[in-house]
């Protein structure tokens, strides 16, 4: 495992550096709600493409030095915003440190909760169920039913991606990232 997608979760965190080793990466739509929380309503949609700025960088430098030049721009006007995009950087832009063709599909938890909705709406659909093989048999059912579909339709990460991230974490002794806040 090398990368972990999540909300902020103090005990989350610290669980996944310590018992995986993994890289972790706040999940960014739940970041940008945090955000945005600093800011008056009518300024969200100003707010929210200046932060997304950072995010449409071609490289890690490109996304640390927009990120930080947005956040000066926005500590002026929003002094909490800016304090938490300082706090919130190596986590919120962890994913930049993966292959580019990767990066699309690891900034946030959306077909995590995508899929978790799925479950949901089909175990709604049984209503109650006979036993509890019945619950994994229908969990299992959707669970390979999403998986086949990354595989086939999506290609949801490509295997050559994979194993140059692999290769180059081999080759040059990468660590992955560790969690910079004070719970890890």
């Amino acid at each position: 495992m090398k990368l972990v997608i999540s909300d902020a979760h103090e005990g989350l965190k610290a669980a996944i550096t310590r018992v995986l080793g993994a890289t972790w990466q706040r999940c960014r739509v739940h970041f940008m709600r945090n955000a945005l929380a600093y800011v008056p309503k009518g300024q969200h949609t100003m707010v929210a493409a200046a932060i997304r700025q950072a995010f449409i960088q071609p490289d890690q430098d490109g996304a640390i030095q927009t990120w930080r030049h947005v956040a000066d721009q926005l500590r002026a006007r929003w002094p909490k915003l800016g304090a938490c995009m300082d706090d919130a950087e190596t986590d919120v832009l962890a994913y930049t440190s993966f292959p580019t063709q990767h990066r699309v599909k690891l900034h946030s938890t959306n077909p995590l909760e995508r899929l978790n909705k799925e479950v949901k709406r089909r175990a709604d659909v049984v209503g109650i169920f006979p036993n509890e093989d019945s619950i994994i048999r229908l969990v299992g059912a959707v669970l390979l039913e999403q998986n086949d579909e990354w595989q086939l339709q999506h290609r949801y990460m490509q295997i050559e991606g994979m194993a140059e991230l692999n290769q180059t974490m081999i080759e040059e002794e990468i660590q992955p990232l560790h969690i910079t806040s004070k719970a890890a």
